[in-house]
């Protein structure tokens, strides 16, 4: 008898369980008993051998799955026991021979199959009469013959829906053109116990035999997922094979079934490294042999390189380098344990053999060997690994994977992991060890090993991790449970969002990851790159931003080289990312402002008026003719906003700061702007008579208080001593004519939308008549339209405006007009009558209810230029002085001076509009200004009050009041009562 020559044992480690099992079992044999008379009798010889009673024990009390498929199959059950696996091994693959005239024969046939393979591969196994190596061969022969057996099905009945001409109806694969690639563990001949099968089904649109060349796609994905309905449906039979299609060429975006040229592209395309250890494993496993040989010989030179250059073989590394980047770190636990993706297991042996493998596999053929001890051994007939390191590795191997399969054969389920403290004991006596403390030495040993082994392998290499963290992995195509807790664990709320989208970048969906540098320096960034965007105070609103900062480059090896070099500038982008949108806009727009980051002195003091005045020449001065000077000017102000917003958010400048800063960058440009489109107008058009055109600022520009991304406010004017004057140039112009035509060049030198960016919009509705006016008003009818026809709301915005650039007679000849129009006598009850009504139909239009509506709150901005500019309007004519400034604080310290308010007054109104346009430029940075739902942001609320010298959001809210209450206050006196 078979039982009898077995040389390992199983201990039950549920008694009780295995008496129940065995019950149920001799019921069912009891059941056959009328075709199988002698069923009982052979069932009671087999228990009372001591040897076969202690085995079925043993069996049956670690395993209800086992003990389940024995009571299913009574007559093969007792075959296999009196016979062995061996004997019973044939009629196993004879089954999947048969015709099956329907699908729920065919469903019958391969599930039954599948759990008479399962019953004698584990008495095989545990008996220690197989090997592993016979063991994982009887596993990958099962599926590969069911695979087959599906496949020849759904080919047949698409061959009888008249969609094939199959020249082989005996052997329906053969001539089809469609093929299944085996791969991982079954590729390799390796399959374990209850592993899915990954498998890739592939089709030669110029072979298969369709008879609708239009529906040859559709055709070959619904016969795909057929094949796989037959063998992954679970019926009352239960199934025959869990199958994974997920390892073909980018799984998220291509069909089940792809056709081999797509295949063929992708790989000498976008193929990855860790594609390229995959396809080692790669194997034909059912279809048609020509296409399918023909595939994998085009795979070979993708898979084994003669040569690598270094950036591939740091890939390479990376792939397991991520798995376990902690390695050296806490000791092994063995309760809880993954012993194929853990620490010392399993997949470090593989990878142990495949990176070796792909960096030398190039130029040594002996080397492209599927089975992993196999591979181990031509490693060492290559003299590249030592033969007492290969020998431990295999021992090593053997060991875990005849656990694994203990593991798996509990159940019948896909697990590699050791359970918890309680259940080592049951586990430990399905391996025969009834000591659990032994068992746990024997497997601690086993994992240190390996580990000791595969850390010996990367020993030179560049740590790849930061320190502490755990698995990152995004490789193959599962997401990896470790790598989820990693994501989670560093403060990623949607682990799973993360994982899908860096898969993304791996797979080249992004521009700037569609070469295979920039994918591997990628690879490298990756755990240094997640920890930066981690300890923003949102990162999955940094790691959103920064993956769309990613789509939007047109490539990313500079950048990713950058990164490498410089970790800084890595730890300031997720910053950006995490808490300042407007800054992660302007990354995206344009990537190249992060070289200026670089540059010395980026965070030395901002520039002021004549530094940028003196900058912006120069760089200028390099420009080769008109449209470089544009671009080379936007490079410059794009340069120089995203310094003044990476200062505001450092906390190396306030708003009140850059608020000139960036008035001055405006007047500069703008000036620069000016004289390169009037050089150009004028080599056609002459000059115009007078002193050509100026240009005024009003709003924030005109009071030198611009926020980040602010319009320009801008009216353009121009001197001639009669409309009918004509420009001097070869193709003259009348004067109104020329300076309108002027000032729309200038427009469009400065809001077109380039390579380089767009320098600003431009608004010019406070412009005489507003949209009604030309684009250029004469001076003249400026200053009368002023005097005479202007409205109360134009003299209010006169005040913060000021002459920007043009000829200096034309700078005096707009302050005389301003002053004019400013000083008029007023009457102040009519003035504050009428500023109070303007007041209210704009609270009507803009009702200002959000405490965060800087603006439009009462007690805002607007109400605090009112203050300010009704204040000039009121008492211009007896106090000169108040023309001079162009700002709020300005007006109010000269009002305080000529007793028109009190210095606490003045000191209220000044820090009041001080606090609000420091709040609005922390908004928009922030992007709140926009969506304000992102207030509720943690780093939002970050950015605010340290913008602010507060210390947290309540105390922004409690300032916000304060300031409104304040300026209501003084409202009140000098306006609304």
């Amino acid at each position: 008898m078979f039982l009898d020559t077995i040389t390992a044992m199983p201990l039950p480690a549920a008694p009780s369980q295995a008496e129940a099992a065995i019950e149920q079992w001799l019921a069912r044999v009891k059941a056959i008993a009328e075709t199988q008379p002698d069923a009982p009798a052979r069932l009671s010889a087999l228990l009372d051998t001591a040897k076969g009673n202690a085995f079925i024990q043993g069996l049956f009390g670690c395993s209800t799955f086992l003990a389940t498929v024995a009571a299913q199959q009574p007559l093969f059950s007792l075959d296999l026991f009196e016979q062995g696996p061996d004997s019973v091994w044939p009629g196993i693959m004879e089954l999947l021979q048969e015709t099956a005239n329907s699908d729920t024969t065919a469903k019958h046939l391969l599930r039954t199959a599948r759990k008479r393979a399962a019953l004698a591969i584990a008495v095989g196994d545990v008996s220690g009469l197989w090997t592993v190596e016979q063991v994982t061969n009887a596993l990958s022969d099962i599926a590969d013959a069911s695979i087959q057996y599906a496949l020849a099905f759904a080919l047949r009945e698409l061959q009888a829906r008249d969609r094939l001409r199959l020249p082989d109806l005996e052997n329906p694969a053969n001539g089809s053109g469609f093929i299944i690639l085996g791969m991982g563990k079954l590729g390799a001949h390796e399959l374990n116990y209850s592993s899915d099968i990954d498998l890739i089904a592939l089709y030669d649109p110029d072979i298969v035999p369709t008879t609708r060349p239009d529906r040859l796609a559709q055709d070959m994905v619904r016969m795909t997922q057929r094949w796989v309905d037959l063998l992954h449906d679970r019926t009352a039979d239960g199934f025959a094979f869990r199958t994974d299609l997920r390892l073909r060429p980018d799984p998220s975006s291509t069909p089940p079934a792809i056709s081999i040229p797509a295949a063929e592209f992708y790989y000498e395309s976008t193929g990855q490294n860790w594609e390229r250890a995959a396809m080692i494993k790669a194997r034909l496993v059912a279809g048609d042999p020509q296409p399918g040989k023909a595939f994998l010989d085009f795979l070979r030179p993708f898979v084994w390189r003669r040569s690598l250059d270094f950036w591939a073989i740091q890939d390479i590394h990376s792939i397991k380098r991520q798995i376990n980047a902690h390695r050296g770190g806490a000791a092994i636990a063995i309760a809880g344990h993954d012993i194929k993706v853990g620490r010392g297991g399993i997949r470090e042996i593989e990878f142990f053999a495949q990176t070796q493998q792909l960096i030398w596999g190039g130029r040594n053929p002996s080397l492209r060997i599927r089975p992993t001890c196999k591979a181990l051994d031509a490693l060492v007939n290559a003299e590249l690994v030592e033969p007492a390191t290969a020998a431990e590795l295999k021992d090593c191997y053997t060991y875990l994977r005849r656990l694994e399969h203990r593991l798996q054969m509990v159940a019948d389920q896909q697990t590699q992991r050791l359970p918890p403290a309680e259940g080592l004991d049951a586990i430990a006596r399905f391996m025969g060890e009834g000591d659990t403390a032994t068992f746990s030495a024997q497997v601690r040993q086993v994992l240190e090993t390996v580990e000791r082994h595969y850390a010996a392998l990367f020993e030179d290499e560049a740590e790849l991790a930061v320190e502490g963290l755990g698995n990152l992995v995004f490789t193959g195509g599962d997401p990896d449970a470790g790598t989820l807790e990693t994501l989670a664990g560093l403060g990623f709320q949607t682990p799973e969002r993360i994982d899908a989208a860096v898969r993304r970048w791996h797979h080249g969906h992004l521009a700037a990851t569609r070469s295979t540098r920039a994918r591997e320096l990628l690879t490298e960034l990756m755990p240094s790159l997640l920890k930066a965007l981690a300890e923003t105070a949102d990162p999955d609103e940094a790691f959103g931003n920064f993956d769309q900062f990613l789509h939007g480059l047109p490539a990313g090896v500079q950048l990713f080289s950058l990164f490498a070099t410089h970790p800084d500038l890595l730890a300031l982008v997720a910053e950006i990312c995490g808490s300042a949108p407007w800054l992660g806009q302007h990354m995206r727009r344009r990537p190249a402002v992060l070289d200026a980051v670089l540059a010395p002195g980026f965070f030395a003091p901002l520039p002021n008026h004549t530094t940028i005045a003196s900058d912006l020449t120069d760089t200028l001065t390099q420009a080769r003719d008109m449209q470089d000077t544009l671009d080379l000017a936007r490079r410059y102000a794009s340069d120089l906003n995203f310094k003044v917003g990476v200062h505001l958010l450092r906390g190396r400048a306030s708003a009140v700061d850059t608020g000139p800063v960036l008035s001055a960058l405006a007047d500069n440009v703008v000036s620069a702007m000016l004289d390169v489109t009037h050089n150009a107008f004028a080599e056609r058009h002459g000059n115009l008579p007078g002193n050509g055109v100026a240009i005024i600022g009003y709003g924030k520009w005109g009071s030198a208080q611009l926020n980040p991304g602010s319009d320009l406010d801008m009216v353009s004017l121009y001197d001639s001593n009669t409309v009918t004057d004509n420009s001097d140039g070869p193709k003259p112009l009348a004067a109104s004519t020329y300076a309108t035509r002027l000032t729309q060049r200038l427009l469009t030198a400065l809001t077109s939308e380039t390579e380089s960016g767009r320098l600003y919009e431009v608004d010019m509705r406070l412009r005489p008549n507003g949209d009604k006016g030309p684009f250029a008003a004469q001076m003249a009818g400026f200053e009368t339209y002023l005097l005479n026809d202007a409205w109360t709301w134009e003299h209010l915005a006169l005040v913060r405006s000021r002459f920007i650039c043009g000829a200096p007679p034309l700078a005096e000849r707009f302050e005389s007009i301003r002053s004019k129009a400013l000083s008029r006598p007023r009457k102040a009850d009519q003035l504050a009558s009428e500023v109070e009504a303007m007041r209210q139909r704009m609270a009507g239009a803009f009702k200002g209810e959000s405490i965060w509506d800087v603006k439009h709150r009462r007690g805002g901005l607007v109400d605090t230029g009112f203050l300010a500019q009704f204040i000039v309007l009121a008492h211009a004519a007896v106090e000169p002085a108040l023309l001079t400034p162009r700002s709020t604080e300005g007006i109010a310290t000269a009002a305080a001076r000529a007793g028109l308010i009190t210095s606490a007054e003045a000191e209220d109104l000044s820090t009041a509009e001080t606090f609000w346009l420091s709040l609005q430029t922390l908004l928009r940075l922030t992007g709140a200004d926009a969506a304000p739902e992102r207030l509720g942001r943690a780093a939002v609320q970050a950015v605010l009050a340290q913008g602010l010298g507060l210390p947290d959001i309540a105390q922004v809210e409690a300032a916000a009041a304060d300031h409104a209450a304040q300026t209501m206050s003084l409202y009140r006196k000098l306006i609304a009562e």
